[in-house]
């Protein structure tokens, strides 16, 4: 058996020896081109397989998830479509929300405006409460200005004219003394011969003071004539809204008064049980809105009398 298996040594080292060395090289070359050729397709394939790792990683970089979609898998379509469906979710989501503030529970743009406008008109409302507030306040400096000048220019009067006493202490209610009048005229006999020292009116300045008149109407005594109607009431159109103006002191308006007295014959009234009567506010308002209406038809002339 051991020379069995020497013998068969033996061949094999003769015929490895009797074989041709080119064709020994070729294969032996070729076996090598063969191995270097794996060897360079396996390095390729990984070199391959290296960048296309390279270019999956930054496109998960850049779009986070993005693996997942690119290997389809059983759950990996499910993924996808709830991400889609969620993404447009969240697009509307701004312009649903600016609708249903617009107009809660109306659709249409037309509710949207409403609804839209709703804190504006709110807003304006709180805030238009604060505006009358504001402007009552404004008009009442200016009006206490104004009469505060008005009193220091009455006082340094040097023919004492008229003379100003406060109603209640109250800067907007003035009780005036009408001291002189014209003494040619048949009005000044009469306060001579009755021991009238003036005659007394009073002035209510409005809220709007000087941009709207007094009211004034003559208290005592009794006159008759001289433009001066029931109640006491004067019948001057600068003590209108449209015939006065913010210009006007109340000495300027005294003094026309006094003119219009003179001018209309004024008298003091001497008739028994009558001459005792008081004048009245009420009836010098009512009065007074009568003629300005009645003037306001005919304008500043004598009107018929029927019109009373």
């Amino acid at each position: 058996m051991a020379t069995l298996l020497r013998k068969i040594g033996l061949i094999r080292l003769h015929n490895r020896d009797t074989e041709d060395p080119k064709h020994h090289h070729n294969h032996r070359g070729g076996g090598g081109g063969q191995q270097s050729a794996s060897l360079r397709g396996k390095g390729g394939g990984k070199s391959g397989g290296h960048k296309q790792q390279q270019q999956q990683q930054q496109q998960q970089q850049q779009h986070p998830g993005g693996a997942g979609d690119a290997s389809p898998g059983p759950g990996k379509g499910k993924s996808k479509r709830a991400a889609e469906l969620a993404a447009r979710d969240k697009q509307p989501q701004p312009a649903a929300g600016r609708r249903g503030r617009r107009a809660p529970g109306a659709p249409g743009a037309g509710g949207g405006r409403q609804g839209g406008a709703g804190p504006a008109v709110a807003a304006a409302a709180a805030g238009g409460s604060l505006v009358p507030a504001a402007r009552q306040q404004h008009c009442t400096q200016v009006r206490s200005r104004r009469l505060m000048k008005e009193l220091q220019d009455i006082a340094r009067l040097s023919d004492r004219f008229i003379s100003v006493e406060l109603v209640n202490e109250s800067l907007f209610d003035w009780n005036v003394k009408l001291h002189q009048v014209d003494k040619d005229s048949v009005l000044w006999q009469d306060m001579k011969e009755t021991n009238t020292e003036f005659i007394l009116l009073n002035l209510t300045f409005p809220d709007n003071f000087p941009f709207s008149p007094p009211f004034m109407r003559v208290l005592s005594p009794r006159l008759e004539n001289g433009y001066v109607l029931d109640g006491g009431a004067i019948c001057m159109e600068l003590l209108t809204p449209r015939g006065w103006s913010s210009a006007y002191t109340v000495e300027a308006v005294m003094r026309q008064f006094a003119a219009s007295l003179v001018k209309g014959q004024g008298r003091i009234c001497r008739k028994a049980g009558k001459s005792k009567k008081s004048f009245s506010r009420k009836e010098a308002e009512a009065t007074f809105k009568s003629l300005v209406k009645t003037h306001e038809k005919y304008g500043w002339v004598t009107p018929p009398v029927s019109d009373g």
